[in-house]
């Protein structure tokens, strides 16, 4: 009897007469001062924080005032707190010469802590076309996930009883329509060269979109020529490459918006069938016979096709070796590679494969029955 009473705790008076003020206090969220060395970025942070003059407004008073606003953290399970809203102060706080910022530590998922970390800078008055449209995809995969989960009752995800997609929610939240949405998260398609384009102003976000669609390797082709030609694709030219690019037995004279053009693609074409095996045949030939100087050809396919003379003359190569493929089944992929004149089988292989997603061997077996 006495053991039992020796194990029993007694409340203290403080527990025994707390009050429901002090009780609600003791759950509400406390401000931190956090040393600045443990607060780690959010993984996949989109937004960039730069050493701008903006920047140094806010490293201005930062150093006066302090941080004003706490930042938002949660614990990291790799050691110290993972931001979620405040890497521009907390980046301002290091320049500012401070040892701690004030922080506000919750216990959040993931898909919480992401939507948190994207409404806090979509606030922001200019956000590059990149962060948006990265920020976007984020939120919308976070809303999605939230939407699948069962043991949710917030109002967001009560949202979703409505019948009401995660796009169009996201869209009415910052005021931009679906399909604008769509357009924004379709730039994250972009190879990282071409996304910094857009950023800096180099290529219009229209054309951009259309330019997304395209493979990575057509992208990767398409910068190289757009550097050659110091340009970059109208948005009618970018719309061309989108439709050659996912048109894989395209019709070149399809090109053409009027007899003069129909007649240049003619001529083309045909100074293609003649050269198809000769290995030397190159964009100097096909100028002196088209009777252009090589700039006057570049700007003339530019104009037409969207594409180099090179990538045209390519894509009439793999659509010839496609059709070669599927009506000659005994001929070997060593022979057809000859006779298009790509050099070597391995290269043909590989222009093949960039084209069509698969080898030519692949491409024989799945067409020829």
């Amino acid at each position: 009897m006495k053991s039992s009473a020796r194990n029993i705790e007694l409340k203290s008076v403080d527990d025994l007469f707390a009050t429901e003020e002090s009780r609600a206090d003791a759950q509400r969220e406390k401000v931190q001062e956090i040393p600045l060395g443990e607060l780690h970025p959010f993984r996949n942070h989109p937004f960039r924080v730069k050493d701008d003059a903006a920047m140094q407004d806010t490293v201005d008073s930062v150093r006066e005032y302090g941080v004003l606003v706490p930042a938002i953290a949660r614990p990291d399970p790799d050691g110290g707190y993972e931001l979620i809203a405040g890497h521009r102060r907390h980046h301002a706080s290091e320049l500012a010469g401070k040892e701690t910022m004030p922080v506000i530590v919750r216990d959040l998922d993931d898909d919480a802590a992401t939507i948190i970390m994207v409404d806090s800078n979509l606030q922001r008055e200019e956000l590059l076309p990149s962060e948006r449209a990265f920020a976007y995809k984020m939120k919308l995969e976070a809303m999605k996930h939230q939407g699948e989960r069962l043991d949710l009752t917030s109002a967001q995800v009560g949202r979703k009883l409505e019948n009401r997609e995660s796009r169009e929610i996201l869209a009415e939240q910052v005021g931009q329509s679906r399909n604008q949405i769509s357009r924004f998260i379709r730039l994250t398609e972009l190879i990282p060269t071409l996304l910094d384009m857009v950023d800096e102003r180099k290529i219009a976000f229209n054309p951009a979109v259309e330019l997304s669609y395209l493979k990575k390797e057509e992208q990767t082709l398409l910068l190289e020529a757009m550097d050659s030609e110091q340009a970059t694709p109208s948005l009618s030219q970018a719309q061309r490459l989108k439709k050659f690019s996912q048109q894989k037995d395209f019709d070149a004279q399809s090109l053409a918006s009027n007899p003069i053009d129909q007649k240049f693609l003619d001529t083309v074409n045909s100074i293609i069938e003649k050269n198809l095996d000769n290995i030397d045949f190159d964009m100097n030939m096909m100028a002196r016979e088209l009777g252009l100087s090589r700039s006057s050809l570049y700007a003339k396919f530019k104009a037409l096709t969207g594409m180099t003379p090179n990538d045209f003359v390519l894509n009439c190569k793999l659509k010839r070796a496609a059709t070669m493929l599927t009506e000659n089944p005994d001929l070997q992929i060593a022979d057809i590679s000859d006779r298009l004149g790509f050099g070597s089988p391995r290269y043909f292989t590989r222009c093949f494969k960039a084209q069509f997603e698969i080898t030519p061997a692949e491409y024989r077996k799945k067409t020829v029955i």
